[in-house]
Parts: C-alpha cells; structure tokens; sequence
C-alpha cells in the first residue's frame, strides 16, 4: 500500500510524544481500519468475529483507540475513501488476487497446524469492505466522532484538510499523504504499543513527518517528490524495475526523471500520475463537529449486534466520558 519511501525519509522521522499531538486529526480512515483488522487477530490468525461469524475487529479498534485518542486531546475526524481513480485499477487487480492467494494459504497453514504462517498468511488476505466500512461509520456516529466520505483518496482529502488548517495533521501509515501534500504526516498512531513483527515483539511509538523538512532536506521541490514516487510507483503507477527510493533521489537531484523514464518505461506518460498528486478530487462540503457519545446506542449495537463484553464496553466509554470532563466538556465538544 501506498509508496515505499522509507529509504529516504527514515532521516526526517521524529519521534513525537501523545502531548505534542493534542488538537483536531484527519485519520486515513481505510487505512486505520486496516491496520485494526491487520493486528486485531487470535493467534493463528483469525479475526476478532460475532457468534455469527462477522468480523468485529475494526469496532474493537474504533472503540479502544478512539478512547485513547480522548485521553492524549487528539479530537479525530475519519475520511473514508470514495472512488478509486481509473489509474489505480491495475493496483486493486493486483491486491484482489494476492488477498484471494493468502486465503488460501492461510486455510492450508491451518490444516497442517503452522500457527505462525496461519497468522502471517491471515494478515496478508485482510481486506476492507463496504460492510466493514458501514459498520464503522455506524459506530462512529454513535460515538459522535465527525466522518467524511472523500471523492476520491482519502489520503488526498486529509491532506487537503490539513493544508487548509482546518486538522493540524494526517494519521495514516502511508507515505503517499507527502506526496497529496500533507504538511505533517504522523505513523502508528492506530497501531503504537506492543506489536508482534516477523514473529519478535516489538515496541510501535508515534513518530512524525513534516513535508517541509524533508523537502529542504533533500533539496527538492513537491514536484519533484513525486517524480521520485513515480520511478519507485505508486497506487497508480509501476515504478521502473531496479530504481529504489535512494537512486530514484539521486536520479531526480541530477535532474534525469525524464530520461530514465524514457528509458526504462518508453510508453508511460507520467503526467496524469503528477496530476493526480498535485490536484486530487476534494471536497469543501464537511463539517467538524464533536458530542457526547451515545452510550447506551453504542452499547446497544456493540453488545447487542456484534456479541462484546458489555463490561468491557461500559469501562471504555465511562474513561472516554470523564477523560472529555477532564478536558472540560466545552473545550472538547
């Protein structure tokens, strides 16, 4: 998902602590329900479910994170993808058919008792659904945390957000938010804490981009930067074969994008891919407004149509409502 640029960016990461991000965030909602359905699993993989099989692991994402979020006085704001460009269509195929063949694997590793390839293939065939997508906004609207719908890639109307000023920053895991123009990208805030990686348990902090310090960093321009995106690729593009992140930054420094796409992709026209980038589908049409959440209809659908503990529920929105009251009620809402 998204650009791999970490090669170049790892300088201009900083670590940031829960205090310095206090303030109204644009989370990459599909992006955070990912990530929620990702690590949300019982050993061998399988996703947190209802007595009826539904899948449950995002809501339990929304609910505890969002809680967290209450705590540290980050005020979020969910935007859902809308349409997938034309140009990401080849992507979609792509991911489709590796989820579908992960699947299967998965239920293979199952059979044959490998817990740890049963989990690493179950990660690999995620998905995010309308179904999923719907029953997040459901809670989320009981929650009383404010949700939009983009036009296009949620990503790009993040950024838009926060180039506006109307969010401080963007949540999301993916480095193509730079490449839309969000001033401040910020990673792990959805999956911080202790994470198992590659079968090791690890510690995820927050940590923190600003745009205009990578740019001066690596003396380029935004326009530039995507080029870099474009010879590595993109959601909307393949990159050109054997260009990673730090030889596509020294081609784009000497200025010869347009000669190693010449060479190596003769047919490509990056053009519509910078387009895309530059100037995303947004909307201006959104209202940020935060309330005091419904607990007895999120009870209702939490306990009541997906199976939680309402124990667990109850302390969860209990912290929530005294963590707002803390924070003085008006200040928050």
């Amino acid at each position: 998902m998204g650009v791999a640029l970490r090669d170049i960016v790892l300088d201009y990461k900083s670590p940031v602590t829960w205090d310095a991000l206090q303030g109204v965030a644009a989370i990459d909602a599909n992006n955070a329900l990912y990530q929620f359905l990702t690590i949300i699993r019982q050993p061998d993989g399988t996703p947190l479910m209802d007595r009826h099989g539904r899948v449950t692991s995002h809501l339990s994402g929304i609910l505890f994170r969002m809680a967290t979020f209450m705590e540290k006085g980050i005020k979020p704001v969910f935007v859902f993808d809308g349409a997938p460009a034309e140009l990401k269509q080849a992507t979609i195929e792509q991911r489709r058919k590796t989820r579908m063949d992960a699947g299967e694997r998965w239920k293979e590793a199952i059979v044959r008792g490998d817990e740890k390839e049963a989990y690493k293939q179950a990660r690999a065939s995620t998905r995010v659904d309308a179904e999923l997508v719907r029953a997040s906004q459901d809670l989320l609207r009981l929650m009383r945390i404010p949700f939009l719908q983009a036009p296009g890639e949620g990503e790009a109307q993040a950024a838009y957000m926060a180039a506006k000023g109307d969010v401080r920053y963007v949540i999301s895991q993916d480095y193509d938010t730079l490449l839309f123009g969000a001033p401040i990208l910020v990673r792990n805030l959805t999956v911080s804490g202790k994470r198992k990686i590659r079968g090791r348990t690890v510690t995820v902090n927050p940590e923190r981009i600003i745009l205009s310090d990578l740019l001066n960093g690596i003396h380029l321009t935004r326009e530039q930067l995507i080029e870099i995106g474009i010879l590595v690729g993109t959601d909307f593009n393949e990159g050109a074969a054997g260009i990673g992140a730090k030889t596509a930054l020294k081609l784009v420094q000497k200025g010869e994008f347009v000669t190693k796409i010449r060479e190596k992709l003769p047919e490509f026209d990056p053009a519509p891919i910078t387009e895309l980038f530059l100037h995303p589908p947004v909307t201006d049409s959104y209202e940020l407004a935060w309330g005091r959440p419904d607990v007895e209809g999120i009870v209702q659908l939490l306990c009541g149509t997906y199976d939680f503990s309402e124990d667990r529920v109850r302390k969860a929105l209990e912290g929530f409502t005294v963590k707002a009251r803390q924070r003085t009620l008006e200040g928050w809402f």
